[in-house]
């Protein structure tokens, strides 16, 4: 005679807890390829997709303008990428707006550059991921020169001397505001001049 198997009680079994599935670079980047999110504008911050929504032209517009300014500025030796993947780690892709890494085009043709020189995200209405999230997760990948361009207060945000805070989590030293009437000068190029108005749509 063949005993029955059963379930042990409830009480023993250890109970199941349902637990976030995270996201891979290398996953998020097959799925980003295949056009499922086309004008949605996805990234992966730490195995999370975050939903960025349609480009508004003024959001294309300070792109464009960034791109511009920043590349009147670099010799050459650096390639500016514009909404490409910048990888850090297993998990996470932010895709910024705009970033400048040192090289040529070609030298990313198999992998996709892991740090830059500066980082620059164009902020209409993503601002609060822009200066919280970001601001944590590129100190943390130690990105040197970080600016957000706030197109609706007119202002640009620069963050600089990342460092890791002693009570846990990454940010920056330097946090500067400048208006449309002030200038910045990236890091990478010190000797360089940028109007805060040139970036601004």
């Amino acid at each position: 005679m063949s005993a029955v198997l059963t379930p042990p009680p409830a009480a023993h079994r250890p109970p199941f807890r349902p637990r976030p599935l995270l996201w891979t670079v290398a996953e998020f980047h097959r799925v980003n390829s295949s056009g499922i999110w086309l004008g949605r504008r996805p990234i992966l911050l730490r195995g999370v997709i975050l939903e960025q929504g349609p480009m508004e032209p003024p959001h294309a517009t300070g792109v464009a303008l960034v791109t511009a300014a920043l590349t009147a500025v670099f010799s050459p030796g650096w390639y500016l990428r514009c909404q490409l993947p910048l990888v850090f780690g297993l998990h996470t892709d932010p895709i910024p707006d705009v970033a400048v890494v040192s090289g040529t085009v070609r030298d990313y043709t198999t992998v996709h550059p892991t740090t830059a020189a500066v980082v620059v995200e164009v902020s209409d209405t993503t601002l609060a991921t822009d200066l919280t999230d970001k601001v944590e997760l590129y100190a943390e990948a130690g990105i040197a020169d970080y600016w957000v361009v706030d197109v609706n207060s007119k202002r640009l945000l620069v963050f600089r001397d990342p460092y890791q805070h002693p009570l846990g989590g990454f940010t920056y030293r330097t946090h500067l505001t400048l208006a449309t009437g002030d200038s910045v000068t990236p890091l990478a190029a010190p000797h360089a001049t940028i109007k805060v108005a040139d970036l601004l749509p």
